[in-house]
């Protein structure tokens, strides 16, 4: 196994810096030495499986570590994780350190890897949450390269993202995939992301077949080590994959991942919808949303109907059910609610 964290013990996020294969993350976890630094990872852990008390429960012991790595992974997790918990104050705090963080000047001796690992994380506050972040992208894109592979292969995931806000789908792909067929090790938390984030980007596009597949192979990182979260939160974005690709042959599993959704979606429009002047919708059911993202972004009844494997009728229905929910009377307002 390697852990190209040894080198750096107290970079944050020590578990996504690792590298092991699907179905090894318990290992992963028992593998650091530093007793603080298998804390976070087991945080980390917990977070990634969508256990969203415990992973705070376990991190907020280093909100205020003096140790910046410490401190940066206590309020990322606990951060995200009381978006779930619908703790919003507490969410505000966290993410609002994170990017105090990521903004501030470097401390003398700081090392590159660390100087921008903080950016990294301040510019996740933002982008996650659909939201600006204190320095551009291409300031941060700069200072990347310096990542250990598990931390940059994330931070494409993040520039793939930004370039999915601003509406270039294309470059989110691109980026994504230039990821992916760069790497070395075995990193399955962040190749998710980059799967997503690639499959986000081709729904967008309207190549379904494509997203399908990074959906397909997200999962087969994920489900070996039950790193739902990823899943659960990218679900509006995924615009039906997560119904197309689970519902029927994963029951059990679509079922958590639906949880996850809900509590998170209801955390995150809290914070976003007043932060950003948005409405996104938060009282359509899962099914509603991702036939209104496919139907705001010019897919045919038929075409959302064999995207999802449900009949044209069907859908039709849980549009007139979104309207409805939603005060509009037709297809063109939808796109004032939905996820851009």
């Amino acid at each position: 196994m390697e852990t190209e964290n040894v080198a750096l013990p107290r970079l944050p996020m020590p578990l996504m810096c690792t590298s092991f294969e699907p179905g090894c993350l318990d290992a992963a976890v028992a593998s650091f030495d530093d007793p603080d630094v298998q804390a976070i990872a087991r945080a980390e852990a917990l977070y990634f499986r969508g256990q969203a008390e415990a992973a705070d429960a376990a991190a907020t012991a280093y909100l205020d570590a003096d140790d910046v790595g410490l401190r940066l992974s206590g309020n990322l997790i606990c951060g995200f994780a009381s978006l779930s918990l619908n703790h919003i104050a507490q969410a505000r705090s966290c993410l609002g350190a994170i990017v105090a963080e990521g903004s501030a000047d470097a401390d003398e001796g700081e090392s590159e890897p660390l100087r921008a690992s903080r950016m990294l994380f301040g510019a996740a506050a933002g982008v996650l949450l659909h939201l600006p972040t204190p320095f551009s992208m291409e300031e941060f894109a700069s200072c990347a390269a310096s990542l250990p592979e598990g931390l940059r292969l994330f931070a494409s995931y993040l520039l793939a993202h930004a370039s999915y806000l601003n509406g270039d789908w294309g470059k989110c792909v691109g980026m994504a995939e230039n990821a992916l067929v760069m790497k070395r090790g075995s990193y399955p938390i962040s190749e998710t992301f980059l799967h997503l984030g690639e499959a986000m980007g081709y729904m967008s596009l309207k190549e379904s077949d494509h997203a399908r597949e990074h959906f397909e192979r997200a999962w087969a990182l994920s489900r070996p080590d039950g790193l739902y979260e990823t899943i659960g939160e990218h679900h509006g974005l995924l615009q039906g994959l997560v119904e197309k690709c689970l519902k029927a042959g994963y029951p059990e599993d679509f079922s958590r991942v639906i949880e996850i959704t809900y509590r998170f979606s209801y955390g995150w429009r809290r914070i976003h919808n007043p932060d950003a002047g948005e409405s996104v919708a938060d009282n359509l059911s899962t099914t509603e949303f991702a036939v209104s993202m496919l139907a705001c972004r010019g897919w045919s009844n038929a075409e959302i109907a064999r995207h999802m494997g449900i009949s044209a009728g069907t859908v039709k229905n849980r549009l007139s059910s979104a309207y409805a929910k939603l005060g509009i009377s037709k297809r063109s307002e939808l796109g004032r609610f939905m996820l851009r």
